[in-house]
């Protein structure tokens, strides 16, 4: 047979040379937001209809214990602080002028009496108050402003630098509470608040009359985003409040990393640790993995494997880390079907648009680690060198406490627990925590990923296949005939590892890729992860932890799969705006330029898809497409009513391509 490519007597080798496409080269929007003509929103901040305290009411609000929360803005020629009731909603508000001063005396009353909540307050508004309460003028504050937002410097430091004692205050900072790292405007984009606003004028600005009206507003604006915030950390906050009282330490403003090295401790020290000091952190220290026994392989693909990874040396940084050697990160691992890549992280299993459906033949079955890394560190005996062993009895004792709390439903004691369980291994990687130990990273995450190797190995040479696996479990598509030998092999597993597993059923699982996958259970109930997860259906605190994305589509995807209604009727049936919005954070601020004006959106940004919308939103300092954004039509605040200009088959087009990604 002739090649495809022959011609006449030789053979046409030419291949078309790759013309590389010319970058668009994009011309940035007018900054009209930097004029003084711009006044967005001035009608209503001039009209400023908010509630205002009456001296009776915020005496009463002090009676009542309310707590408050508040928020600043500061400019060269302007300070503003503002506080909001949670309970009634009313405001009050204290301002100063460039040639002006602060009326001190009732705000520091307010300050002495109630309990207020911030976002980054311990950073920021706590020292940016203290210097306002010690009759620092505009000029002071804003520069002092700068020397934190600009230069970083801490709060300890301002006040050492400007001679201002720290102040004494019932304080509530919410950023470490929330989930993962954010603005206070991406949260509340994800929380799917009334009214999204970037600061409304550049922070060196001089404000005139009309503005400082509009920040005034702006600033009301956090306050009730602040409330939402703080609304959606209820759980969170009510769980610190209680273990504030039980170890007397105040946790209320915590992490949950941080909340475990503190419970921590105070355990050690009430067992007569004394004083626990830092450890000295050493950068090109180098550690070895040290399998325990219980490791053993039967293939030579797993034992080249496990003798790369004892051999091979784990160097720390300059800044204390310690990461996976990239000779393990890239050692080929495959058995069966299915191909595993190791991480400092975890395991991960590398299917791409992959589906299988249980019948009368075949079933679906997921095995995960129950405690997995807490059980690793106290079955290997692991424990940071600077607190000794006492470490390992004061950690049994609070995973054991807690196991109980959950098997006798005491939930409360049950999720503070976790938060230390889980907060402590976050510490272990910290230099600056009195929990540093990068050893215990290396024992625990790679003995947890050879681990699953070691069953992974089992089964497939059983003949069962392993379809995914992932930090803490694997998902098994075999014969029913075959659970037997399955469960046989995990239960032996267990037994040699001391680990016990949880098994759950599916009917069916799509898989864009091991973190973004839908599993559905016999019942009918779908199991959504990564950019599949609909946290924002209920009011856990997951939904904090990204942006929501045209969650109409995961709803419609989830419809169809599981009970096998059309992709359009859950969209056009649907009348809830927040199911196709995109929340977006942009850096340097977003804007869409219409015909007869720029609308400057800010840092932090949202939309939907909507008919005969042209171009794009686009950056403001290079004028670049934001992703994503042809056809958007902004939507920083919330309407009334359900808008009349979706773009439904943009929607029902987007959701083809999740099936097809899934491989439904």
């Amino acid at each position: 047979m002739a090649r495809n490519d022959q011609s006449g007597f030789f053979w046409d080798d030419y291949v078309e040379p790759k013309v590389k496409k010319e970058a668009i080269k994009r011309i940035p929007p007018e900054p009209v937001w930097l004029y003084d003509s711009y006044l967005p929103g001035l009608e209503e901040a001039t009209a400023f209809n908010v509630e205002l305290f009456t001296a009776e009411e915020l005496k009463q609000a002090w009676l009542n214990k309310e707590p408050l929360v508040f928020d600043i803005e500061c400019y060269r020629n302007y300070f503003l602080i503002a506080f909001k009731s949670i309970t009634t909603g009313k405001i009050c508000y204290w301002e100063m002028f460039e040639d002006s001063k602060l009326e001190t005396t009732s705000l520091e009353w307010l300050i002495n009496n109630f309990t207020i909540i911030s976002f980054n307050g311990w950073n920021y508004d706590i020292p940016i108050l203290s210097l306002a309460l010690n009759c620092k003028p505009c000029k002071v504050l804003k520069q002092a402003t700068d020397d934190i937002i600009q230069l970083g410097l801490r709060a300890n430091d301002i006040l050492k630098n400007y001679k201002c004692g720290k102040l004494k205050v019932d304080h509530i900072d919410l950023i470490e509470v929330a989930p993962l790292s954010a603005s206070l405007k991406m949260y509340s984009g994800r929380l799917h608040c009334h009214k999204m606003q970037d600061l409304p004028f550049h922070p060196d600005k001089t404000l005139n009359k009309e503005q400082i009206a509009i920040t005034r507003l702006y600033c009301i604006n956090d306050l009730d985003n602040t409330i939402l915030l703080n609304e959606s950390l209820k759980t969170e906050l009510e769980l610190r409040n209680d273990m504030s009282n039980t170890y007397n330490v105040d946790l209320r403003s915590k992490s949950d990393a941080q909340i475990a090295e503190a419970v921590i401790r105070t355990s050690l020290q009430k067992r007569g640790g004394g004083r626990i000091q830092k450890p000295v952190m050493t950068p090109g220290r180098i550690y070895h993995y040290q399998a325990p026994r219980f490791l053993k392989f039967e293939s030579p693909l797993m034992q080249w494997v496990l003798k790369l990874i004892t051999t091979t040396p784990f160097v720390t940084s300059e800044f204390g880390k310690v990461g996976l050697p990239e000779v393990i990160g890239n050692a080929p691992i495959t058995m069966g079907t299915s191909s595993y890549r190791m991480g400092i992280g975890g395991l991960h299993s590398k299917e791409k648009s992959k589906s299988f459906k249980a019948n009368d033949e075949y079933m679906i079955k997921d095995v995960d680690v129950e405690s997995y890394y807490p059980r690793i560190i106290l079955n290997l005996a692991l424990f940071p060198e600077q607190l000794g062993r006492s470490f390992l009895n004061v950690y049994n004792e609070i995973v054991e406490t807690r196991i109980n709390a959950k098997r006798n439903k005491r939930k409360k004691e049950a999720d503070s627990l976790k938060i230390v369980i889980n907060g402590s291994f976050g510490k272990f990687g910290s230099p600056y925590s009195i929990l540093y130990a990068p050893h215990l990273i290396i024992q625990t995450t790679i003995t947890g990923q050879l681990s699953l190797l070691m069953l992974i190995e089992r089964l497939e040479m059983a003949g069962i296949q392993v379809i995914s696996a992932n930090t803490d479990g694997v998902v098994s598509y075999f014969k029913h005939s075959c659970e037997a030998l399955f469960d046989s092999i995990v239960k032996q597993w267990e037994k040699e590892t001391n680990f016990k597993m949880e098994e759950t059923i599916y009917t069916a699982l799509y898989s864009r890729d091991v973190n973004n996958y839908i599993a559905i259970k016999p019942n009918g109930e779908a199991k959504l992860k990564g950019a599949f997860s609909n946290h924002w259906n209920d009011n856990s605190t997951f939904r904090l932890h990204k942006n929501p994305t045209n969650l109409i589509c995961i709803d419609a995807v989830n419809d169809w799969l599981t009970k096998s209604i059309p992709l359009q009727h859950t969209i056009y049936e649907c009348r809830d705006i927040t199911k196709f919005i995109s929340v977006r954070d942009v850096k340097g601020g977003g804007v869409k330029v219409w015909s007869d004006r720029t609308e400057y959106l800010g840092k932090a940004i949202r939309w939907y898809y909507a008919k005969d919308i042209e171009g794009e939103i686009v950056y403001a300092k290079s004028g670049n497409k934001v992703a994503r954004s042809e056809g958007a039509k902004p939507l920083m605040e919330l309407p009334t009513t359900f808008p009349n200009d979706i773009h439904y088959d943009w929607y029902i087009e987007e959701c083809n391509k999740i099936l097809i990604e899934i491989a439904a």
